[in-house]
């Protein structure tokens, strides 16, 4: 079959690699009908996650057509339309059991790299390294789906798959953001980040009943998107004092929760804007953490603020003394997203949530290089670039 593989930095080759097959009883084989870019990917693209190696497949937010059933699974049946949560799990383990599932013990196969970096280590994550799990991605024309009766949801009629395949990983994403952060009817709300899980944070926030809802970016067209099709308030930090701002929306005491939603690549002005750069670049510091940063400083005091782009390692210039002595909740996860994508098709169906205008550039697997690279650099106004494996 063809995937999109990772070839080196910045490199990606569609490549001719060996079809997945059914490997224990629980998995399924799925065709891929579509399958999108994500900004944590740019991180293995650029090299910052330095556990790829050349040929791996790439892609972890997808949806398709189940095509071969394992023996052991129950809920699934070949010629089912699902979605695929981008992270592993089994269902069945103490994580899994709490609704922990990007923390299962089961999902991923290689845990050594985790377990040295961070502690212990997290669940396995389709396409995203040997660090976490060596699982092949979904840019694809099929992919080998574990565990599926856990992951793999039935995409209700009426659902387009142009809604639905952002239920796998941009709308869980950014709804887990928003429930864990506590988020709660009157609460004023601020993400960092305009992309698909910022915006997507931002509606469910607007769902789960927050009162006033900003969105900070400095693209204009990702900006207009925030205003048109979510329905929150858009701020251009490279226009406004981001901190100033909310402080005067809010009467001056600030957004009762900060959502991040940016991660180790973050984009920033000036002197730290620079600084960041220069560190991570020499590898001084994994992570630029300016979006993080500046989530702290603008939280009310008691507030909440939920990390939700991906982080490798380390970062300098963190503001432990804000979080203390403004008595703040910080957390972060990786996706639970098993726990959120009933709701989310639910709300989907019924009109409720959309996402059809993430896609902004969608195109023949074949085009996977020209499609990370209008990601990666922005261009053409592109949000997000969708790959159709299978025409």
């Amino acid at each position: 079959m063809r995937a999109a593989t990772w070839t080196g930095v910045n490199e990606v080759s569609v490549e001719t690699v060996p079809d997945p097959t059914i490997l224990n009883d629980h998995d399924v084989i799925l065709k891929v009908s579509r399958t999108t870019t994500c900004g944590s990917d740019l991180h293995l693209l650029g090299g910052y996650i330095p556990f790829m190696r050349a040929g791996d497949v790439l892609g972890h937010e997808f949806m398709g057509e189940v095509v071969e059933v394992g023996r052991g699974v129950r809920d699934r049946r070949i010629g089912d339309r699902v979605v695929v949560n981008s992270f592993i799990a089994c269902g069945k383990c103490w994580y899994c059991t709490q609704e922990l599932y990007s923390l299962c013990d089961n999902g991923n196969p290689n845990p050594g790299i985790t377990e040295a970096l961070w502690g212990q280590s997290p669940g396995g994550c389709f396409g995203y390294s040997h660090a976490m799990g060596g699982w092949a991605g979904s840019h694809a024309e099929y992919i080998r789906v574990p565990y599926a009766d856990v992951g793999a949801f039935v995409v209700p009629e009426g659902v387009s798959d142009e809604r639905a395949l952002f239920a796998s990983d941009a709308v869980s994403t950014g709804w887990m953001g928003a429930d864990l952060a506590g988020t709660k009817p009157g609460d004023v709300v601020a993400v960092w980040g305009a992309g698909g899980v910022g915006q997507m944070a931002a509606r469910a926030a607007m769902l789960l009943g927050a009162e006033r809802v900003y969105v900070i970016d400095r693209l204009p067209e990702r900006l207009a998107q925030v205003r048109e099709h979510v329905g929150a308030e858009a701020i251009d930090y490279s226009r406004t004092d981001v901190l100033a701002e909310l402080r005067e929306v809010t009467g001056g005491r600030g957004p009762d929760v900060c959502i991040e939603a940016v991660g180790m690549e973050a984009h920033s002005l000036g002197v730290q804007g620079a600084y960041d750069q220069v560190k991570q670049q020499l590898r001084l510091q994994t992570d630029r953490p300016s979006a993080v940063r500046e989530a702290i400083l603008a939280c009310r005091k008691g507030g909440s603020v939920f990390v939700l782009g991906v982080y490798a390692q380390m970062v300098d210039k963190f503001p432990l003394g804000a979080l203390m002595n403004k008595g703040l909740t910080v957390r972060g996860a990786q996706v639970h997203g098993q726990r959120y994508m009933p709701r989310i098709l639910d709300h989907m169906a019924r009109g409720e949530l959309t996402t059809e205008h993430l896609a902004t550039h969608v195109m023949p697997l074949e085009d996977a290089a020209r499609g990370y690279r209008v990601f990666k650099d922005k261009a053409d106004g592109c949000v997000r670039s969708v790959f159709l494996p299978n025409g």
